[in-house]
Parts: C-alpha cells; structure tokens; sequence
C-alpha cells in the first residue's frame, strides 16, 4: 500500500515511473549535496578492527500521513532495541537517518539521493511505489538494497529491480483474495475505483489477472486522479452509479481514501443493493489514530476490508503498548518494526563473514565531475550484492510473524484477514491464505497441519451488507433508470406458432413469447419489457441481424426462435435453451407399392443360395451322426436321401418329426436352431419394413449424398442454415435456394430440382416438425446433423441471461415447459394420418407371388400324383382283364362301373396296390384283391 498524502500540487506527486529518468537533471539541483565524509572505518566498541563503530541505514516515508506516523515509532523502536541487543552487530551502534517525501514522487526521489550521499548501506521504504520505481534504478547503480515496508505494486517484484525487497505482503496476493470472494460470492462483474498511479494501476492489473481466472471480469475502471478533488470524486461515482454492476472493488490512498466513501454516501450508494470491498488502506486507517473511529464507522457501514494478517504473539503486545497504538496496531508499523531487524540480522552475518562496510566512487558519474550537479557524492557500496544476498537468506520471526523469502522474492505465508464493518465495531469474517484460500480458521492453524475441508466447508462467516441487509446482493442492478427493457422480437411471416404479432398488449404472441414471459415471472426482481418487432413483414428477417443489434445495445434483448451457434456466442450471451433444434433434412416420398416377388428382397441371391446348402449341410451331418443308432434315419438310399432333406427343411419351421438320440447329434441340432431363429427373425423384420415403410422418390440417402450431387437445396430465409451451408459443408451458392414459408417448400419439394424446385431442403427440427404436420407427402431423410438449441441473446455479461437460464431450468422440472409447448405445437396434424391404417394395409398384390408358387407347387404334385395312379391303374386293369376276360360290350353302365372302380382304385392303400401289381398272371390272387374283385364284380 501506498500512504502518499495529498498536497496541493497533485501534478507532481502523480508523476510515475517512466519518468524516473526525467528526475535525475532536475533532482540534483547546484549545492543540494554535501560530502557525507570519509569511510566509516573508525574502531567499534568491543575493539575489533573489522567492524565499524556505526552503520547507518536510510528511512524514506511520509512523516504526516497515517502510514507515517505509524510506522516512525516503529523504526525508532526498532533501532532502539537492535542497540540493545548485545548479540546482534555487537559493539556496532545501528543508526537510522529519516527523510520526509512530503507525499511528492519529484520531492521523494531528492530525499532518497540525499540518504544515498550519506553512505547508508540499506533505505527502509519508501512508502509510495511511485518513488520506489524512480529510485529503484539509483540503487541498482549503487548496490544499496531498497527494503520496502508499503510499497505493494506487484510489478516491483519485477527482474528490472534486484535491489528492491519487499518486508510487506504484494498486491499480487490481496488481488487474489479479492477475487476469492468475489468469485464465492457468485458476482461475475466488478467496478474498480483505484487512484491513477502505479500503486492503483499495478493492483487492479493484478485483479484483472485474478478475475479472470474465475471467469469474472471487471466491467469498468474509474481512476480517481491523485489528490482528487471532492467534486472529481462526485462526478466520477455518479458515472459509475450508472452502470450495472453494484460491486466495487476501491484501491486508494489511506490519507484520502475516505473522501471516496462520504461522496458515495451523499450520493446514496451506501444502501441496500451495493457491495464495497475495500483493500488494506482502509485497515491501516482505522488500526491508526488518524481518524475519529466513530467517523470512519459512520462512512463504512456494510463495508468488507480487508488486512493483512499478523498472528498474535507475546512480542508483539508488548510493543504495542511502547508504540501508544489505541487499536491493534497497523501491520506496515510491525512490518517497518522487522525491516529494521532484517537489515541488522543482514548486516550482522555480513561483518561475521570479515566483510567490511566501505564504499567506491561510481565510474559512471566520472564525466559528471565539472557538473555543478556533484553526482560524485552518490558512492558505491562495495559489499551490497552480498548484504543483498543476505537479506534473500534471513529468516526469523519478527512482530508480524516468520521472516523469510520465497524464491520469487516475496514473503512466506501470505495472508489476510477479511473483516465486515457494522454497528460501532469490526467483525472477523474469515481468513484468506494461499495454502486454504478462504476459511474461517486462522492460517497459522492450517501450515502445520492439514486442511480439514470439513472445518473448512463454511468458507465465510455471514455479513452484515450496505443497507443493514444479511442477505447477499445480487451484485448488479438495471441501469435503465425505470425505462422497461427494449426486447427485440423477429417479425416472422411463416411458421407463427413460435412467435408473431399480435393485437394484444404486449403485441406479440407465441412459443417462444409464453416461455420468456414465464420466465421473467419466476425472477426474484420485477422487469419491465416492451416488445419491438424487428423485420418489414414481408419475409423472414436475419437473425443474425437481430443478435447483432442486440451486441451494439440497440435491443437490451432479442426473444423468439433464436439458434445458439458459434458465431453468435461471439456477440451475446444466451440464456439455457428453452427448446433442442438442430439442422434436419426434408425431401419428398411416397409409399411404394411392393410387387409380387418381394418377399425374397430380404435375402440376397447369394444369401438363398448359401441358405439352402447350408440347411442341406446341417440335415447329411445329422444324419451321419444318427443313422447307426436311430431306426428313423435307416432304410433304403431313396428313403434317407429323403429323410435328410425333409429334416433339413423343416427345421425352418421347427416342424421336423425326427427324433435325435445321440449327443453330438443333439448338440449340433440346438446350434442349428438357434440359428434359424435369428434367420426368421431377420427376414420377418426386413420383409416387414419392405412392405411397409416408405421409401424416397428423389434418391436422396443421406446429407453425403446431398453434398455429392448436384440437386438444388432449400433453405429458410433469415436462418443459420445458409451460412453452414457454403461456410461448413462448401456447398455452392448457386445451388441454395431461399424459402420463405411451409407452402414454399411444399411447391419447391413438389416441383423437384430439374423442374424449378430443390431435392431437399434443409432446416431446422421445429420448423421441420410443424411442416411434416401439415404436408404427408414428405419426410425427413437421416438424423439432426447439428445439435443446437432456441435461447434468448442478451448482451455480453448479462447477469439476467443467467437468472432467466435458471428460471428456463425451472420451468423445465415443474413441467410448465412441456405445457406451453403443447398448447403451441402440438395442436395440429397431419390431414393424412386419418388414411394412416388404409394405406399401411398390405393389399392382395404383395402376395399373389406367394400364392402363385404355393398353387403352382400343389398343382405339380397332383399331376404327377394323378399320372402315377392312371399308370398303377392301367397296370392294374390290363392284369385283371387277363385273369377274367369279358365280353367287349362297351355301354353306359359299363363306363359308370369303371368310373367306380377307378375311384375305388384311388382309395386303396399303396401298399395294397404294388402288392397286386406284383401278382403274376397264372391265376394266383392274394386274398386281399380277391376279395375286392369279388366285391367288384357283385358291384
């Protein structure tokens, strides 16, 4: 922190820098420097040679400003008791030369080449990070080590510096505690209000980096000039009071930084609804005596602080009673406090080493020799790179606790406290470290010991906020001053179920209309909106003109079947989706009438064939494996030639009557089943959707297909759909042609992409939906090819694009999504779905195949069936003839007997027959036809 106090030529103290350079030719004004004398090689107390009766060391601060006068009796304090101590710089007095910077960079930097003369060989301070850039450079040139107890811009710890350390904490780690809480608090938006030096500039850069980390950002950064007039700080608030946020984040000076929290007061920015967290200037302020405690509380109620942490010791309370503190005590004074011993604990192990303290002229200044300036007197100090090292190397605990460095030049164990202002005290709030980030439990409790997440689950106490409000704000307000929000609305001359104008109040109406207003409803705060209708009516317009508009602030929102795609994230933020879309394919197609032969599209040719051998394989290895031991697949070679192919076959059917008695016979019979199975499974499936399934007329299979041909595309006007079309899938423009309605895409579809119309068209899935509702004669080809969704686009860092996300969510789990939806989309069908079971019934033409083989098959076997009997009976006849003649009469009853006797021919059992017809004709009948002639010949 810096403690510069305002004067009246603010010009100056605001110089930073850049321009330390500029400082030297006028720094050194003719007369300013006096000789500070000869090497201090006088012989110290106890009689060594190689230690000096003195070192001095230089100390660089405000005298008047709150840091300054608490810290001044730190350092004397400091020197006092380092004196004392008989074990540290033994018989060597310590003494300390203070030089006042009077709160200005250009009167600072003369102060410090004033103590740089004096043969100091180390500068406590300064307190400003402005002076400590410019100076810096001079003791990189004379090898003084810089320690530095308030200078917090973290770009001092830059490799530009090597002589500066810092015995405070970095703004590197307050601006990451800062952004701790910000982020627990769920804020994503920031104000910064800092003083314009490098101190202001270098901390809210190192916010900036911390924020983003956290995905949050600061919004806008009001610089406060320093030494600000109060009406500079008015103007300046008022502006900020405009904007959205609520949450300021104010890093000033502490000798003026109050003046910021009385104007806001006056301004009534210290209510209900604003968040003010401020950094350490603040606690130094009220641990000093500076300020009335009544008056600093009255300005800051609601306020979180935040201070640098220092863990309590026995040390340290005897010490504040000798500085005469009425409070705690700041933390720069303890820092100054350990400074000074750091430099004696260096400086010590330098003389025990059998270092001297001397110092040499600079080469470089030897042209400057005539120069009325007498930059002879600046010296280097010989052994400073080693005093330096020494001072990297120290480690002991001091008031503010362990002393020592990390390899980045920084403090060990960085930590805060974080306290919340309310009523006439201060409340501890929680801790932040960068081993447990934030906690409620000290961090001197957590580095011995492991983090207990459990103790640690309640990151930070509750608050009391501006307005004397426990509840959290929310962080941003409307900044639109009463004026309702201007919500863009696409003027849609097709496809008015998701949004349209309308007579109403609101002038619109739809899908898309209901959800918003449903989710505006669920918000914690009142919004007020008017809808503007965007488009001339006469088609569809861009909604990538919409989105932008709402990017340049014209529309505060755009509602209504809005795409989620890359481009557009580029220029708004969208709430969660509120319906799933994505691209689709619609081309036409008409149901084809199967033809007599379709039942074997199921199978290939190939797929026949190797069905039949394979069945007539499985029936010869049955049969190999059962015909030793089963009497039913024994017999003569005609029988099982037919037995191995009726088995064969019928298993398709599981129809088979052979019984398997052997294992192995068993084992590849169930095999085989399973097999045939999966086969009839199959077929009935794929004859199944032969027969019933539409097929496309256009020849379109896919969007590679579409891509490869040349067909015209369609397209809705105003969509995405154009632009991933040429963009993403390189498709010709040429072939694009643009649709502005569903009876568009009807005629287009219809016409075909020879005859003026397109093959296809692609669009989005509820467009797509609401079409094919409406017109059967189409469908869609393939799956949704993109996944996207409907949002609505709110300006970059809207905090309501994630309240109304959280609402859309809401209305999604209560079901209050799926109503709206329904009463909009859902109440229309396609006029055709009434003819839905005529037309998927299966008509006589997708079977007369079937039945033609089936009649052709039953018709072959009784032919020959009727050839084999008129063959047996013609046998059977002559041989009867032979064996009992009668006379060649030829009459009507004659013919009738025969016409009997044929028929009771036919009814005769096989076997009876070829026995007959094995009778030789000597007269010798069997019983049997003997009988039956008898019976014939009384017939």
């Amino acid at each position: 922190m810096d403690g510069s106090k305002v004067v009246k030529n603010a010009t100056l103290s605001s110089w930073s820098s850049e321009m330390g350079y500029a400082y030297f030719a006028a720094m050194l004004l003719c007369g300013f420097m006096v000789a500070s004398g000869t090497t201090a090689a006088n012989q110290n107390s106890t009689g060594d040679p190689a230690r000096p009766a003195e070192v001095r060391i230089g100390a660089l601060f405000t005298f008047d400003s709150v840091i300054g006068k608490a810290v001044r009796p730190a350092i004397e304090l400091a020197v006092a008791h380092v004196n004392s101590d008989p074990s540290i710089l033994r018989g060597t007095k310590l003494s300390v030369l203070m030089q006042d910077t009077n709160c200005s960079g250009f009167i600072g930097t003369i102060e410090a080449l004033q103590l740089l003369a004096k043969d100091v060989i180390a500068v406590l301070g300064p307190q400003s990070s402005a002076v400590a850039h410019v100076i810096s450079h001079t003791v990189n040139e004379l090898h003084v080590p810089l320690i530095s107890f308030a200078a917090t811009d973290p770009t001092l710890s830059s490799l530009e510096y090597p002589y500066f350390v810092r015995s405070t904490q970095s703004d590197y780690y307050q601006m990451d505690a800062i952004a701790s809480i910000i982020s627990q608090y769920q804020w994503k938006q920031v104000i910064t209000i800092h003083v314009d030096d490098d101190y202001g500039r270098g901390g809210i850069m190192a916010l900036g980096d911390a924020l983003a980390k956290r995905k949050c950002k600061i919004v806008y950064k009001a610089k406060l000039p320093p030494g600000a007039a109060n009406t500079t700080i008015e103007n300046i608030l008022m502006q900020v009071n405009e904007m959205e946020s609520r949450v300021y984040v104010i890093h000033v000076n502490p000798d003026s930084g109050l003046n910021v929290f009385s104007a806001a007061k006056s301004l009534g920015m210290m209510s209900s609804g604003y968040v003010w967290i401020a950094t350490d200037w603040l606690s130094a302020v009220m641990d000093s005596s500076v300020h009335g405690t009544t008056d600093v509380m009255e300005l800051t109620q609601g306020v979180l602080v935040l201070r640098q942490h220092v863990s309590h010791s026995d040390i340290q309370k005897a010490l504040l009673s000798k500085w005469n503190l009425t409070r705690n005590g700041s933390a720069y004074s303890m820092r100054a406090y350990d400074s000074v011993w750091l430099v004696a604990h260096a400086a010590e192990r330098l003389l025990s080493e059998g270092n001297t303290i001397s110092f040499s002229a600079d080469t470089n200044l030897r042209a400057t020799k005539g120069s009325n300036l007498q930059l002879d007197s600046l010296r280097i100090f010989n052994n400073g790179n080693k005093l330096l090292e020494n001072v990297w190397n120290v480690n002991f605990s001091g008031v503010s606790g362990p002393v020592q460095f990390t390899l980045d030049r920084n403090l060990i164990h960085p930590a805060y406290d974080i306290l919340n202002i309310g009523g006439t005290g201060v409340r501890t709030i929680g801790y932040w470290s960068n081993i447990s980030g934030l906690s409620v439990v000290a961090p001197e409790n957590l580095y011995s010991s492991a983090l207990n997440s459990s103790t640690n689950n309640v990151q930070l106490h509750s608050v009391i906020w501006p307005g004397q409000i426990t509840e959290k704000p929310r962080g941003w307000e409307f900044s639109y001053h009463g004026k309702p929000m201007r919500i863009g609305v696409p003027l849609r001359t097709s496809y008015k179920e998701f949004v349209t104008q309308d007579n109403g109040p609101d002038g619109v109406k739809g899908f898309a209309v209901d959800v918003f207003k449903a989710a505006i409803s669920l918000l914690p705060y009142p919004v007020s909106c008017d809808f503007v209708l965007f488009g001339d009516g006469l088609k569809n317009p861009s909604y990538s003109d919409l989105v932008q508009k709402v990017s340049e602030n014209y529309f505060d929102a755009a509602i209504g079947d809005i795409a989620i795609v890359t481009n557009r994230t580029r220029l708004v933020d969208f709430t969660q989706p509120y319906i799933e879309s994505g691209l689709i394919i619609v081309a036409p197609a008409k149901e084809v009438e199967s033809n007599a032969w379709a039942f074997l599209k199921p199978f290939t040719f190939q797929m026949w064939c190797v069905l039949g051998v394979i069945f007539l394989f499985v029936g010869a290895v049955v049969w190999v494996l059962e015909h030793r031991t089963n009497t039913e697949f024994r017999g003569p070679p005609r029988q099982q030639i037919m037995t191995v192919c009726w088995f064969s076959f019928s298993t398709m059917f599981f129809a088979h009557r052979e019984n398997t008695v052997s294992a192995l016979g068993r084992f590849v019979l169930l095999i085989w089943l399973f097999v045939v199975l999966i086969i009839n499974s199959s077929y009935t499936a794929s004859l199944t959707s032969l027969l019933t399934v539409q097929e496309l007329t256009s020849g379109i299979q896919g969007l590679d297909s579409l891509i490869s041909s040349s067909s015209a595309i369609g397209y809705q006007v105003g969509s995405f759909s154009r632009n991933y079309l040429v963009d993403e899938l390189n498709i010709a423009e040429s072939r694009l042609v643009p649709l502005n309605s569903a009876s568009d895409y009807a005629r287009a579809l219809e016409l075909g992409s020879g005859n003026g119309g397109v093959a296809a068209i692609i669009d989005e899935l509820p467009y797509v939906e609401i079409f094919l509702s409406k017109y059967c004669k189409f469908k869609t080809v393939g799956q949704v090819f993109t996944k996207s969704g409907w949002g609505f686009a709110f300006p970059r860092d809207s905090p309501l694009a994630e309240d109304l996300s959280t609402a859309i969510l809401t209305l999604s789990e209560n079901g209050n999504l799926q109503r709206i939806h329904d009463e909009w989309l859902s109440g229309t069908e396609c006029s055709a779905d009434n003819n839905g079971a005529a037309s998927n019934a299966l008509s006589l033409s997708s079977f007369w195949g079937l039945f033609l083989i089936c009649g052709l098959a039953c018709l072959l076997a009784l032919v020959i069936f009727f050839l084999r009997i008129f063959c047996q009976y013609s046998r059977y006849s002559n041989q009867v003839e032979v064996q009992y003649p009668e006379p060649q009469i030829v009459s009507r009853s004659a013919r009738l007997t025969t016409i009997k006797s044929l028929i009771s021919f036919v009814d005769k059992k096989e076997e009876e027959v070829k026995n007959a017809l094995k009778q030789r004709p000597n007269g010798t009948q069997h019983p049997s036809i003997g009988s039956t002639a008898t019976e014939e010949q009384s017939t």
